[in-house]
């Protein structure tokens, strides 16, 4: 398909999708609304032409359940990122998606007989049009900003997935999205949906070639956790230095309910992210643990935000920012405790480390309290690299890299230690080659 975004080519994407006439109709009044937003006028500043952009490129017309249906090249990149054996030795179900669509996605058959949904999310939308149609654009509007509403107007993959009452998932289930085309845009919708009483773990990765040219990744995640439920989103992404990553991810979170965020952010150009939880339930609880790590030419603008709209709600955000070599690094969030939110509580931490001179690292907290039965802490630090400990760690044979590799693995351990043995071996390669 031709750069560029009109009326027609949102029309064609939904032609070619098959979709009924309401998405169609859904598709083209947040295109209305795309055209009308500006940019946000908060954080960093976006360069972005919408007229350089491929909204959608389909290379196979239908998802496999085995790989070696997969197109070859789609197959091969998956295969070189260990997806493949991954899926083998801990995972529960997968799901591929490579520039617009999903082309592999499987699941255990202990799943299916718990009657566990996992599937892309075009799929979903006609397989289970009325559980799709309730939860859709339920949480995350497409008028709530540029972005949403590019979404609203293009989206393409995605996963969904609805966890029956009462059902516990022992191992995860992955996702994992490639953009591997210059000027790509990629636009998935993930909706999920943990039902009151079970458990789901979803791990979710991202990688892209780099080029020369910009390319855009504008997905919108909305997960609902249901009464006694609990839901950990796990995620790293490891975006090429040329992309645009500007993602909406909300949780809603019923009574005792919980919903952890464990979000790591490694690359891409500018990265504006901010996994937020609405705690509506009595007791209901959100945690985010989060990395930004922002080197040359990298602005990561990342944080979360908390808003308590019920008794007894608890949250707690770890936040901990790395920047070298000039590149830029700051938390953003917000947490609220409304009136409702009586006897409720708080916690924030955001620690940064600054390895040089060129570099920038900020916290611009907005923290509101509405009631005067709760409590709200936050502490936030910026340091250097502490000369003592490197001193005394090069003092018994180490090299200066390899002992500040070291330190740094050191103040992100609160992030590592919630992540899979396999995530964890994965982010160590990953910040070896960072500084």
């Amino acid at each position: 398909m031709a750069k560029g975004l009109n009326k027609a080519v949102i029309k064609e994407i939904s032609r070619l999708k098959e979709e009924p006439k309401w998405m169609t109709d859904f598709r083209l009044k947040a295109y209305e609304m795309f055209e009308n937003f500006s940019n946000p006028i908060f954080g960093p500043e976006l360069k972005l032409d919408f007229n350089e952009i491929n909204y959608f490129k389909r290379i196979s017309d239908r998802v496999s359940a085995q790989w070696e249906n997969v197109p070859k090249d789609a197959k091969e990149t998956f295969q070189k990122l260990g997806l493949i054996d991954a899926e083998k030795k801990y995972l529960g179900g997968i799901g591929a998606q490579y520039e617009s669509e999903v082309v592999y996605h499987h699941m255990l058959e202990e799943l299916v007989e718990k009657n566990v949904i996992f599937c892309d999310t075009d799929t979903a939308l006609k397989k289970y049009p009325e559980l799709f149609k309730k939860y859709f654009n339920n949480l995350v509007k497409y008028d709530e900003n540029k972005y949403t509403a590019l979404n609203g107007a293009v989206w393409s993959g995605g996963t969904f997935i609805y966890v029956p009452p009462h059902t516990k998932i022992d191992r995860p289930l992955q996702s994992y999205f490639r953009i591997n085309s210059k000027n790509m845009g990629q636009f998935e919708r993930t909706i999920i949906i943990v039902d009151e009483g079970s458990e789901l773990h979803y791990m979710e990765g991202c990688t892209a070639p780099t080029y020369t040219t910009d390319s855009l990744h504008a997905a919108v995640v909305e997960i609902y956790v249901g009464k006694n439920a609990k839901c950990r989103y796990t995620t790293i992404q490891n975006w090429a230095n040329n992309i645009y990553n500007l993602v909406t991810k909300r949780a809603i979170v019923e009574e005792q309910g919980l919903m952890e965020w464990i979000d790591g952010n490694i690359g891409s150009k500018i990265n504006m992210k901010y996994p937020s939880c609405v705690l509506i339930g009595p007791y209901a609880k959100g945690n985010c643990i989060s990395i930004a790590v922002a080197t040359e030419g990298q602005i990561q603008d990342a944080g979360a935000k908390m808003i308590h709209l019920a008794p007894y709600t608890t949250s707690n955000i770890i936040s901990k920012s790395i920047a070298g070599k000039g590149g830029n690094a700051t938390y953003r969030g917000t947490v609220k405790l409304s009136k409702k939110a009586e006897f409720s509580k708080s916690v924030i931490k955001c620690d940064t480390i600054i390895l040089d001179e060129f570099s920038k690292s900020d916290t611009i907290p907005t923290n509101i309290v509405e009631n005067t039965t709760s409590l709200l802490e936050h502490e936030a630090s910026v340091s250097k690299i502490d000369q003592e400990q490197l001193f005394y760690l090069m003092s018994r044979g180490l090299s200066e890299e390899k002992a500040k590799e070291l330190l740094i693995m050191g103040f992100i351990d609160r992030f590592r230690e919630e992540l899979p043995m396999e995530y964890a071996v994965e982010l160590n390669a990953l910040l070896k080659n960072y500084f």
